[in-house]
């Protein structure tokens, strides 16, 4: 594959950072890769896992004569960052970013975007719950979906480039309205999220199950629970605080639908309960068959990114 951008800035070195260089690595879809963290620790991390070309110490020396910026910060960072790296942009470069939230990140970028530079929204339906520079593998993206929310203003070209540039990755690109986005990964992403989280917390919290016996016992469902729950917290923190119209909104409906099924468990109403599992279970099935996941049994077992454990660094 050709060249589509000649140099790639990485402003923060996580999981997504990462992948995000080994895979346009492995594609040949840069010439040179440079990144950055506010961590020391991940700064050092990264030089010796060689995760792109060139660390440097701040934000503004990755971006210098940059093609593509990718923000790969907390949603809650964005506009931080982009005031830092404004005056440093390469006249016509595009900046994207990788956050889970659109509406509040455009908010936050919008006011600090140059003339001159192009911001195309974006956010890869990938990850583990593994963070920090040894987590990022270049398979990350493959038959994943990255949604860009293209502004009114949006030249097409360049978003024609940075689809190309998602697609090398492996990724699977669509375009979306950022207030959709945001119910849809309220939906898909958020809401679950909060859920596993308080699950975890309700074990935690039930002293008549002693943490030995959640740790021994685990079955599928709490230890899937509970590795949902071990993502970033920073990370969802800010997703919470920025998108919390959309996941109140989703919390309300799942709390309607949880005092159903208590009410049908209270009578007794098997009938209902199974005719509304049959219902869900088929959701399963439009993920297996869309390709987003596997019907194959996963225990924990499965492969995970070599190299050291994760750090939270971003």
């Amino acid at each position: 594959m050709s060249v589509i951008y000649n140099k790639v800035a990485l402003i923060g070195l996580g999981l997504i950072a990462g992948s995000i260089s080994l895979a346009a690595r492995q594609a040949g879809a840069a010439s040179r890769i440079s990144g950055t963290s506010r961590s020391a620790k991940t700064r050092s991390a990264a030089r010796d896992l060689k995760l792109v070309d060139e660390v440097v110490d701040n934000a503004a020396a990755a971006v210098r004569n940059a093609d593509l910026v990718v923000l790969c910060v907390p949603v809650g960072a964005m506009g931080k960052v982009m005031a830092e790296i404004k005056p440093h942009l390469k006249p016509g470069a595009v900046v994207t970013d990788v956050g889970s939230v659109k509406q509040e990140v455009i908010e936050q970028v919008s006011p600090h975007l140059p003339d001159n530079v192009h911001f195309i929204p974006g956010h890869p339906l990938a990850g583990t719950e593994h963070s920090g520079p040894y987590s990022g593998f270049a398979e990350l993206f493959e038959n994943r979906w990255w949604l860009l929310t293209p502004l009114p203003d949006t030249d097409p070209d360049e978003l024609s480039r940075l689809r190309r540039f998602i697609r090398a990755l492996g990724a699977n690109v669509e375009d979306m309205e950022p207030a959709h986005h945001d119910l849809v990964l309220a939906v898909t992403s958020h809401t679950p999220h909060l859920i596993a989280y308080t699950m975890v917390g309700v074990a935690d919290h039930l002293k008549r199950v002693t943490e030995s016996e959640v740790i021994k016992y685990s079955a599928a469902g709490f230890r899937d629970f509970t590795r949902i729950a071990a993502s970033d917290p920073t990370m969802w923190r800010d997703v919470f605080l920025t998108n919390k119209d959309a996941v109140l909104d989703i919390l309300g409906r799942f709390t309607e639908e949880l005092f159903m099924l208590q009410r049908a468990i209270r009578m007794g109403d098997g009938e209902q309960l199974h005719d509304y599992f049959t219902r869900t279970r088929a959701i399963r099935r439009g993920i297996i068959e869309a390709g987003q996941d596997t019907a194959a049994p996963d225990f924990g077992r499965g492969a995970k990114p070599t190299g050291k454990p994760a750090n939270d660094g971003v």
